[in-house]
C-alpha cells in the first residue's frame, strides 16, 4: 500500500461487482476509506470484505442509486462512518437496449434515471457537506482537493447503434462534469468523467457463456453480446483486445490523486486507442 490516498473517504456507487469493485479496491489499496453501493447486500459486504483484507477499512450503504432518497443516505453514511467526503465515483449503470422504432419510454426513463438522475442527486447533497466543509478550510489557509469521477462511455462520446437510452444518460454525464467543475473549482474540488471503451466484465461477456441476469427492482435484463460482434470490436482497438476491470479501475485512480489537482473538466477515454 502506497498510501496516495491515507485517510481519503471515497464513495463508489455499483462497486459489488465488475469495474466498482475493482475501483473500490484499488482506492483502498491506497489507503482510501470505501462507502460500498450494491443492491445486494451479501454482494456488497463481499466488497467489504475484501478490502478489510487489504488492510483499509470500508462500510457498505445498500440500496437502489435511483430512490429519490439515495443521495443523501449516501453522503450520510460517508460522514457518519468516516467523518467525510473527499471522493465521489458516480459508476452504478447497466445497458437496456434498443433500437429506437422499439424502446418504450420504461426503458428510456430508466436509462437517464440511472445514469443522469441518480449521479446528479448524488452529488447535490454531496454540496451539503463539501461547500461548507471547504468554505471553513479555505478560511484557514488550508487547500484541500477533493475529487469527484462521473462514469461515462464510448458510447455516451460517439453513440452507439441500439443504445439511444444509455447514449444520452451518459452523454448527459458529461455536460454534468463539466458543468460541475466550473461550479465547484472554487471549492478546489476536481471533476472529472472517466469513459470507458470495451471493458471485459459480466455485463459485456459472450453470450452463452453462462447466464447472467441483471435484477433491477422488478425487472430482470439478459447481459451479454454476440461472439461475433465482441470479435468485430477488438479488431477495431488498437490495442488488440478488450479492458480489464482493473484497468479500467486504474483510470479512475489517475483523477484521485493529488497528481491532478490540476485537471478539472476533462473526459478520459480509457478504450485501449479506440477512437471512434
Amino acid at each position: 500500500m502506497s498510501g496516495n490516498l491515507d485517510g481519503r473517504v471515497a464513495l463508489v456507487t455499483g462497486s459489488g461487482r465488475g469495474i466498482g469493485r475493482a475501483i473500490a479496491e484499488k482506492l483502498a489499496s491506497e489507503g482510501a476509506l470505501i462507502v460500498v453501493n450494491d443492491l445486494d447486500a451479501d454482494i456488497a459486504g463481499e466488497t467489504v470484505d475484501a478490502i478489510s483484507a487489504l488492510g483499509s477499512k470500508a462500510v457498505a450503504c445498500v440500496g437502489d442509486v435511483t430512490t429519490p432518497d439515495f443521495g443523501k443516505q449516501f453522503v450520510e453514511t460517508a460522514v457518519k462512518e468516516f467523518g467525510g467526503v473527499d471522493i465521489v465515483i458516480n459508476n452504478a449503470g447497466y445497458v437496456w437496449d434498443a433500437v429506437i422504432q422499439k424502446m418504450t419510454d420504461e426503458q428510456f426513463e430508466a436509462m437517464l434515471a440511472v445514469h443522469t438522475i441518480a449521479p446528479f442527486r448524488i452529488l447535490r447533497a454531496a454540496a451539503d457537506f463539501i461547500r461548507p466543509a471547504a468554505k471553513a478550510e479555505l478560511e484557514k489557509g488550508v487547500v484541500n482537493h477533493r475529487k469527484v469521477v462521473n462514469i461515462s462511455s464510448i458510447s455516451g462520446l460517439y453513440g452507439n447503434a441500439g443504445q439511444m437510452g444509455y447514449s444520452a444518460g451518459k452523454s448527459a454525464l458529461v455536460g454534468m462534469t463539466r458543468t460541475l467543475a466550473k461550479e465547484w473549482g472554487r471549492y478546489n474540488v476536481n471533476v472529472n468523467c472517466v469513459a470507458f471503451g470495451f471493458i471485459r466484465t459480466r455485463m459485456t461477456q459472450e453470450l452463452g457463456a453462462g447466464e447472467a441476469i441483471a435484477k433491477i427492482g422488478n425487472r430482470e435484463i439478459g447481459m451479454g453480446i454476440h461472439p461475433d460482434m465482441i470479435k468485430a470490436m477488438e479488431q477495431m482497438i488498437p490495442m488488440g483486445r478488450g479492458g480489464t476491470p482493473e484497468e479500467a479501475a486504474g483510470a479512475v485512480y489517475l483523477m484521485c490523486i493529488p497528481e491532478s489537482n490540476y485537471i478539472s473538466g476533462q473526459v478520459l477515454l480509457a478504450g485501449g486507442g479506440l477512437i471512434m
